[in-house]
């Protein structure tokens, strides 16, 4: 295994899930980057790693979503790894290039695992269907700081509180992030 792969391999054997679908992931991601040199690019079948990013305001209340122009979706900002064979470098630049938000950091200090999701993407093109083995963090950005959405990427860009996110996301994934973002917040306060 390369130096990119060790790192993704002990972070998600460290990476503990919420529930036993996230398990199932973890232990179907860990699987895939463990024995696929090409991990991380996206062409290779029947799946890949992506990235993505839970993007907060400070205080937990707000998410920031993008509506997706080809899935027709809300949805946490991210996408492929484009060389970085790294999970949160490939989501700080999907992040970036999706919203424009440049005063990011990781909620924590540091890159850390906050949760992982497998997703069918349906065909397009010549691409076959296919899955994106999500590893996704948790960004903290300021509401405040002026959005550029990237017009290829989304139709709109915007924040919203945290429980009309979630049923604007509408699927388990994103509701799983929702209770973890909950109990971040009551730790937060209490």
């Amino acid at each position: 295994m390369n130096e990119p792969q060790l790192v993704l391999v002990a972070e998600l054997r460290r990476y503990r899930p919420a529930d036993e679908r996230e398990e199932e992931f973890r232990a179907r991601i860990l699987a895939h980057v463990a024995g696929t040199e090409s991990w991380w690019h996206r062409d290779t079948l029947p799946g890949h790693v992506t990235a993505s990013a839970f993007v907060t305001d400070p205080g937990l209340e707000r998410l920031l979503l993008h509506h997706h122009r080809k899935l027709g979706r809300w949805l946490q900002l991210g996408g492929h790894d484009e060389g970085e064979r790294s999970p949160a470098q490939t989501a700080l630049r999907e992040v970036f290039e999706e919203s424009g938000l440049t005063r990011l950091r990781f909620f924590g200090g540091g890159p850390a695992i906050f949760d992982l999701d497998i997703h069918a993407i349906p065909a397009a093109g010549a691409m076959a269907a296919h899955d994106h083995l999500d590893v996704r963090y948790l960004l903290v950005a300021d509401p405040a700081e002026e959005l550029r959405r990237d017009a290829a990427e989304s139709e709109d860009l915007r924040w919203f509180g945290l429980e009309e996110a979630l049923r604007r996301m509408g699927e388990e994934g994103a509701l799983r992030v929702g209770r973890k973002l909950l109990a971040l917040r009551a730790e937060l306060a209490g």
